[in-house]
């Protein structure tokens, strides 16, 4: 049986992770490679790549990492050329970038506010530019965008400027998923909730639950009616199956991916 992404060309924004484990880039860009994409996996920095290279080239995988502030457009554009010149073409998109900071709209600063709408939206929305007349000019291309539940729901913690930019996010991919529709490219949604990623440990823990991960687990499992927490590799999964041929007739809308959470009253 013939590999999904056999042949095609894969940007990843936020290949890194925090820590060691399955966060959504990292997992994405293992995914995709099992599934026969060469993949030029972009964070900011390259020790956050490690394990996510070692992880893909042990899976067979070819991929290329790459050193860029996505909220720069300058250097996204030189990004995007540096993949043509790699590899030859882009075909997909994945635009993982993103992070949380709390505070609701009468306690957050207007810097924080500022930096969480340029690293959680401006990123997106700077990524598509460059890419999209590149795919134009081929006329064919998949963009998934990654939100999260906090853009859909109150999700339990007031951290308005991310909520904002997550719900910006989805409107912003049909948008642009219309717009370009008849010039062959789709562009979707991943909407993760509540997941098991490294930055439970890394950071969430210590910023919700003083420290205490195994109370933040079960304090997030509780809102899942699954009962249990998805990781990277779901989302990766979502990704993979809105990059490839099988969505090849889906645009502009998007896979939410939190085992149920989002659609429960409590």
């Amino acid at each position: 049986m013939a590999r999904r992404l056999e042949g095609k060309i894969a940007i990843v924004t936020g290949a890194g992770c925090v820590g060691p484990g399955w966060g959504n880039g990292r997992a994405t860009c293992v995914r995709f490679a099992e599934e026969g994409a060469r993949v030029f996996a972009v964070d900011l920095r390259m020790e956050t790549m490690t394990e996510t290279l070692e992880r893909t080239r042990q899976v067979g995988g070819e991929i290329e990492p790459y050193l860029c502030d996505v909220t720069d457009r300058s250097a996204v554009e030189a990004m995007v050329s540096a993949c043509q010149e790699r590899f030859g073409a882009i075909d997909i998109l994945v635009n993982n970038v993103g992070g949380s900071a709390k505070g609701g709209a009468a306690a957050l600063e207007e810097d924080v506010w500022d930096r969480q709408l340029d690293f959680n939206l401006k990123s997106v929305f700077l990524t598509c530019r460059a890419v999209l007349p590149v795919m134009e000019a081929k006329r064919s291309g998949a963009i998934v965008n990654v939100s999260s539940t906090s853009g859909l729901r109150y999700t339990g913690s007031p951290q308005v400027a991310y909520a904002s930019a997550k719900a910006a996010i989805i409107q912003f991919s049909k948008v642009t998923a219309v717009e370009f529709a008849p010039k062959g490219i789709r562009v979707n949604t991943v909407v993760p909730g509540q997941l098991h990623t490294p930055m439970v440990e890394t950071r969430l823990a210590g910023q919700r639950a003083a420290g205490d991960v195994d109370a933040l687990l079960a304090s997030r499992v509780r809102r899942i009616p699954l009962g249990w927490m998805g990781d990277g590799r779901d989302t990766a999964n979502a990704a993979l199956f809105l990059a490839s041929d099988e969505a090849r007739f889906v645009t502009g809308t998007e896979i939410v991916v939190d085992g149920g959470m989002s659609v429960r009253c409590d």
